[in-house]
């Protein structure tokens, strides 16, 4: 791999707490959710000392009177208002943040920037919630306390200073509230710059391109209540139980209707086997299981295209005996281009749709089948299908299948892209884009009387090479761990290390914070949990879930720390300080939240009226123009896309490696080394494989072997000693947990469709281990 100087000066980035014991490897065999799950929360309440303040946020989380939204995935709120509508993650999350373990000026003058550089990233978040400014003193390798004030100058002078705003950054994590987040947009195009990079650029960017493109909205046009009256459900590219676990009540209630539920994943996951959902109380005390699927396909990484080209071929066939099969009312009304897509299908092989999906002809006709046969379908997917360089061609090939059948602007049918974390479709809708559009900006400069710029901005992967290169002076990360979800992670590190300054809004101590710039700030924050008391009150934020609903949240316990501030009030003090001669009010909207929402009501579409519907029970809803089959696309219409299929199947001797979250995880953070739904105890430095790729190469269960990754540009980036896995996953294909995997995952290897990181089909090289001894050595 070649590296500069920086990058091999970087510490080898290490991941998750310290081993527990001798790593095991029993396959899971139990249903997901369950006594398992409630013994594990019950464990990790234990552990964390919450054994009453746990129960109590679990009372009042994901509430529509008064309580907090889980500041965990972005599944929807139940429908019918049941009291517990929880997961063990979100447990798990919302514990995480209410731990009464602190991180003041006394923890920062005890240990060094350096000393905190080796330690593990569970140690480092496991350490407690962060209580006062920090600024990082190079004279001593510490971080000492600032004033508030003196923080915000720091920030403000140099944003002032930079020879062009374009030097700045401003990241995104899905934690962000609405209100902090269209802030922070006015801020940054006040400022001048739409260099405005968020986690959706490594997630879901190919899922609001694919649907932009064939319907004219970037988002799904489904709710809750059609999961509850689809015929037949799709999930694809979705480890549900452990992204989002809540999910498991709609698959089991689907079941029970007698819906058809199809899982299309290379490794078939807990949550698309069986389930008891934990607030059934009957279930619990019966052990009564409900299954969670009808048909489960393992496709080959990236084969997902072609089993759903296939699907639609087998559906157009059946409709030259079968009119029935089209509705070619709806194609006639409303698409265009289903002729030339015909056409395509037609002039796609049986051969080359297998060879290329690594399924029978067999298995894709049960599935089409099952399609077929439902009325109404709603096919939902996660970065299983974005995270490829044909991302966007995938999820277009989505709704070419859904256009065929009319499975749009109906009640229990549509796209449902699964977000992953709670409001990073909110942070989207809210302004934080890039690529910004015209009309928007037009209308923020009507209402906030600014001149927002023009041009597009950096995204993920065009941020760190700017950092990398040097264009990019200043970096301030909203929440999140930068330093760790991005690919690369040498080359990241060294652009975050070549920045002037780098600026972590956070609740927690994380990578982030010891892989910084030559000056660096932590600005802690309030929680989700925490009660926000401002000026006029105690104060609500709002998040808008994965299907487009809008709800309050409010918090519950009282600050970790009196010198916390709220994500509004810490974006409005950057933002006066840079921007000194700014007509925007700052202060008064941080005063209340309210004043915040109406001009958003003013500057968004679809949020008239905002403070009086999100008061509404369960919020409202944003106008979805797709899902009242109005298309806001060139023709009109929604479109039927032509792409050919990709080439995914891997070269003679080489596996695509796809990254991964362990079930005791959540994105960066990792709670612990064991992943009970794989079966996985004391071990993250691991690679999953088929068996057959196993003994080919002479790898024995569990023995150690060298990863090797080559990138388009043909640099190599290696894993040493990581240990082998045999799984249920085809040929061909392998699976590893990401931060620790995003080593392999080269900066260059990114999306032409999306501009995302390619972590879902990494190529490389396993073979034993070349040296004994230790695991998840990085090598250059």
């Amino acid at each position: 791999m070649s590296t500069t100087r920086d990058e091999q000066e970087s510490p080898e980035p290490p991941a998750g707490p310290a081993p527990g014991g001798d790593p095991e490897f029993h396959p899971y065999h139990h249903p997901a959710a369950g006594w398992g799950a409630a013994e594990s929360v019950s464990r990790f309440l234990m552990r964390e000392g919450s054994l009453v303040d746990g129960p109590r946020a679990i009372m009042r989380m994901n509430h529509e009177n008064g309580g907090f939204d889980c500041p965990g995935c972005a599944w929807p709120d139940d429908t019918k208002g049941l009291h517990l509508d929880i997961c063990e993650n979100g447990i798990k999350h919302v514990t995480w943040e209410m731990t009464r373990k602190r991180v003041g000026r006394e923890f920062f003058a005890a240990h060094s920037v350096t000393e905190l550089a080796g330690w593990s990233d569970h140690d480092l978040e496991n350490q407690g919630r962060l209580t006062e400014p920090m600024v990082y003193d190079p004279a001593t390798d510490h971080y000492v306390p600032i004033g508030w004030k003196d923080a915000f100058e720091l920030v403000g002078r140099t944003l002032r200073e930079l020879d062009h705003p374009d030097r700045a950054a401003f990241y995104t994590s899905g934690r962000l509230g609405n209100e902090a987040t269209f802030l922070y947009q006015l801020m940054a195009r006040e400022l001048g710059t739409n260099n405005l990079p968020d986690c959706s650029n490594m997630c879901h960017e190919a899922s609001g391109r694919g649907l932009q493109a064939s319907l004219g909205t970037g988002k799904g046009t489904v709710d809750l209540k059609d999961w509850e009256r689809a015929d037949a459900l799709f999930v694809l590219g979705v480890n549900a139980a452990s992204n989002a676990p809540r999910m498991l009540t709609a698959l089991a209630g689907a079941y029970r209707r007698g819906a058809r539920i199809v899982h299309v994943n290379p490794l078939v996951e807990a949550a698309a086997t069986r389930t008891i959902v934990p607030h059934d109380f009957t279930d619990m005390a019966l052990f009564r299981t409900t299954p969670t699927s009808t048909l489960n396909l393992q496709p080959r990484i990236g084969g997902d295209m072609a089993l759903l080209r296939g699907m639609s071929k087998a559906i157009l066939e059946q409709a030259e005996s079968d009119p029935r099969a089209l509705d070619r009312e709806f194609i006639e009304r409303h698409t265009a281009g289903f002729e030339e897509y015909r056409a395509l299908c037609r002039a796609t092989s049986w051969q080359e749709i297998e060879h290329q999906s690594g399924l029978s002809r067999v298995d894709i006709l049960d599935a089409a089948r099952v399609y077929g046969e439902a009325d109404r379908s709603v096919i939902s997917w996660c970065l299983g299908i974005t995270q490829h360089e044909h991302g966007v061609d995938t999820v277009r090939e989505i709704v070419n299948l859904l256009l065929l059948r009319g499975n749009l602007g109906r009640e229990g049918a549509g796209p449902s892209p699964v977000r992953g974390h709670s409001n990073v479709q909110g942070n989207r809708t809210c302004g934080i884009d890039h690529r910004p559009t015209d009309a928007f900006l037009d209308r923020l400069a009507e209402v906030c009387g600014i001149e927002p710029p023009r041009r597009h901005g950096l995204d993920t992967v065009g941020t760190i090479k700017a950092m990398h290169s040097g264009d990019v002076k200043v970096f301030v990360g909203m929440g999140g761990n930068f330093a760790l979800a991005a690919p690369d992670t040498p080359y990241t590190w060294a652009a975050l290390r070549s920045c002037d300054l780098t600026v972590q809004v956070s609740t927690k101590l994380n990578r982030s914070h010891v892989v910084h710039g030559r000056r660096a700030l932590i600005l802690p924050c309030l929680g989700r949990t925490e009660k926000d008391h401002q000026r006029r009150g105690v104060q609500s934020t709002s998040v808008e879930d994965s299907m487009s609903m809008v709800h309050l949240s409010v918090g519950m316990k009282r600050p970790a720390s009196p010198h916390l501030l709220s994500e509004p009030a810490v974006v409005a003090g950057m933002a006066r300080a840079a921007l000194p001669d700014s007509a925007t009010p700052w202060e008064w909207y941080v005063e209340d939240y309210d004043r915040i929402r109406d001009t958003m009501a003013r500057a968004l579409d679809g949020f008239e009226d905002f403070n009086r519907r999100v008061r509404m029970p369960l919020g409202f809803r944003i106008k979805q123009p797709a899902r009242e089959l109005v298309f806001l696309t060139p023709s009109g219409r929604a479109e039927f896309s032509t792409a050919v299929l990709p080439d995914v199947v891997p070269a003679p001797g080489t596996l695509v490696l796809g990254t991964m979250r362990s079930h005791d995880q959540w994105n960066t953070t990792v709670y612990s080394d064991n992943d009970r739904y794989r079966g996985v105890k004391n071990l993250r430095t691991l690679i999953f494989m088929n068996r057959a790729d196993m003994r080919e190469r002479g790898i024995a269960d569990l023995g150690p072997v060298d990863i090797t990754s080559t990138a388009k540009d043909g640099s190599q980036r290696s894993l040493e000693g990581y240990l082998a896995v045999p799984y249920d996953i085809p040929r061909g294909c392998a699976a590893g947990y990401m931060p620790e995997m995003n080593v392999l995952c080269a900066l260059c290897d990114y999306s032409t469709q999306s501009d995302q990181p390619i972590m879902k089909h990494v190529g490389v090289t396993v073979s034993p281990a070349a040296r004994a001894g230790g695991t998840g050595r990085e090598t250059a």
